[in-house]
Order: structure tokens, then sequence, then C-alpha cells
């Protein structure tokens, strides 16, 4: 690899990081008196591959919430992840918890992580969906997935980058993972965005609207109307047509989800890009991993014989996350339309895979 160019002012991130490894000074000796010696890696270190919009959002939500204790950043750019290292450090003092930030384009900076979340990858144009990245992402991804399982072995890979169902599927037979340690972030996000959108028609909180979108991470995604609530109270029960065909649905329910699938469009086409609802999602899906919360969430998995799903591909479904990645699959009820639905979702996604050049 060539030799960084010198950053603006004439500062060298290769030489900023030297510094920052650099023996104590013997200060420190007069200052600390060692009892026992300091722990080098965390058990709650996780690493994030992709200095980008995404990338940092998730490293900033990572960092503000107390959620590790060591954070990497990763990026080929090493001048970039250097500078986003510096920039997250420099507020640590306003932070109530102590968090070791490292950064490099080395991937020797990742070794330890329990998490390594990629978020590197093409970004999706406005016009372009997630599907149109796939090819492009298999090249990025053969640099990126190799390296991480050589220097973190025993960690749980959680793939960001779009489209992040198929790209699970590839990071999961180019590391040669376990499936239940290859997860795709997948519908997590689309879910907040449902419960977000239910409790606004409906003037009650988020976090008090229950329902789920599982399949796709994308257009052929599969909103769960026959179970969705409102604190234990069912929608159907309270508005009968919720979900169903425009004629017998008419406070037009469906919205939501066409709303959910065309959010990102949405918003790349406002601003170019989406990461800080994404970011926070990193955050959480984190956390629920390296505290063994064993938290119901639907990611992209490999669906074994879920709803007669078969193939050998990944979509979302609702999974039990602990700390050793997936550790179970939620049975959950859906209806003859839902299963058809969630069918032809597993299938459009492992055409997809069908048709990859690896």
């Amino acid at each position: 690899m060539s030799k960084p160019a010198p950053a603006a002012g004439g500062a060298n991130p290769a030489a900023a990081a030297a510094a920052s490894k650099a023996p104590k000074a013997p200060s420190v000796k007069k200052l600390l008196k060692e009892i026992s010696p300091e722990v080098a890696i965390s058990s709650q270190k996780v690493t994030v591959v992709g200095a980008g919009q995404v990338g940092m959002a998730g490293a900033f939500a990572l960092l503000t919430l107390g959620v590790c204790t060591d954070l990497a950043i990763v990026d080929v750019r090493q001048d970039a992840a250097m500078g986003e290292k510096l920039d997250l450090v420099h507020g640590q003092a306003f932070l109530g918890k102590r968090c070791n930030i490292s950064a490099d384009s080395d991937y020797a900076v990742s070794k330890g992580s329990k998490i390594c979340v990629v978020t590197a990858g093409a970004r999706q144009k406005e016009g372009e969906t997630r599907l149109d990245l796939v090819q492009k992402n298999v090249g990025i991804f053969k640099g990126i997935i190799p390296a991480l399982v050589k220097y973190s072995p025993d960690c749980v890979l959680v793939i960001v980058s779009n489209p992040c169902d198929v790209m699970a599927w590839v990071a999961w037979k180019l590391s040669g993972f376990p499936k239940h340690r290859v997860i795709s972030s997948g519908t997590m996000l689309d879910t907040s965005r449902f419960r977000y959108l239910l409790g606004e028609r409906l003037g009650v909180g988020a976090q008090s609207c229950h329902g789920y979108i599982i399949g796709e991470h994308g257009d052929s995604s599969v909103p769960v109307w026959s179970s969705v609530n409102i604190a234990g109270t069912r929608l159907r029960d309270i508005a009968p047509g919720a979900g169903k065909p425009a004629d017998q649905d008419p406070e037009n329910w469906q919205q939501l989800h066409k709303d959910v699938v065309g959010a990102a469009y949405e918003i790349i086409k406002l601003k170019g890009y989406t990461n800080w609802g994404i970011g926070i999602m990193i955050a959480k899906l984190s956390d629920v991993i390296l505290r063994n919360q064993r938290t119901v969430i639907t990611v992209g998995a490999m669906p074994d014989g879920w709803n007669g799903i078969n193939d050998e591909v990944y979509i979302s479904v609702p999974c039990v996350l602990g700390e050793s990645g997936v550790t179970h699959i939620l049975n959950q009820l859906l209806n003859e339309d839902e299963v058809k639905k969630i069918h032809e979702s597993a299938t459009a996604m492992r055409k997809v895979i069908e048709g990859l050049k690896m």
C-alpha cells in the first residue's frame, strides 16, 4: 500500500497514529502505580468498516450511546479514517463513558472484535434499487470479509451494505462462518419506520406500536398486518380492513407500507443518502448482541425451513439475538397471504444470488 499523502496543514495521519501508540511518558509512572496489567482489547469491541455517511453515523451512535468500550474504524482511505477518529475522540470529555477509538486502513486494527459491522460499498443513487448494487459490492466484499475473519475469527458479522440480504449471503460464503454468526441489518429499520408511521397515524408513541416488516429489505418486503397491535389491541379489531386490498381498506392502511418501501428513495432524493436512522439501528443491534439481550429483531438470517422456506437465502425474519448472533427464529404465525408474499420475497432474493459471479 502506498504511503498516505500528508493531510492539510502538514499533519500526517500515519504519524498521528504512531504518536498515539508511543510509550507512556515517565510522568505516567509517577502518577499511577500499576497493580495489574491493563486489558489490551475488551470483550465489547466493535469494528465499523467504512467511514462514509452510514459507517460514521453508526460509529457516532455507538459512541454517544455508550454501547462499546472499544471502537475500530476501518476505511481504505486512511486519511478519512484517521480524521473521523480524531473528530470523535475530541468530544470524549463530554461523554459519560470512555471508549478506546482506533482507526486505520489496515484491518489489523479490528483485531479481537466481538462485532464487525460492514457498511462499505457502492452508494445507492437516486433511481437505483438496492439490487442494482449487488455485483459492485461482491467485488468489494472479497477484500473485506477475509481480512475481518483473519483478525476476529469469533466475531458476529453484521452486514449493512446494500443489498444487505444478498450481501449477507455473500459474506457467509466468503467467511466460512456458521450461519448464526452472519446477519444482515435486514428489515430492522423498515420495522422501525413502520412503527413510527403507525404511531403518527394513531397518535401514540412508536414504542407502543408493535408490528413487523419481514422479507427483503427492499421492494418485496412484507408487512405482517395480521399481528399488528397497539399496546396489545389488535389493529384489525378496530380497523378490519387494515392492509387488505383497496376495496376492503377504506382508510388506506396499505399506504403505510408503501411509505416504508419508498422512505429510502425519498431521503436519497432529498439529501443524497440515508444515514442517521441506520446509524442508530447499528448501535441498537450491537447493544443487543454485546449484552446478550435475547431481543426479537427482524434481521436477515437463513430461514432454515421457517414457514416452509428451505432455500439457501438470507431474508429478514424475527430472530432472537444474543452474544452468539441468532439463537432462535420466532415461529411467527402468518396468514395465507403473508406466507405467499414471504415466499415470493425469498424467491426474488434467491434469483439474485443465482446470478452472482463469485
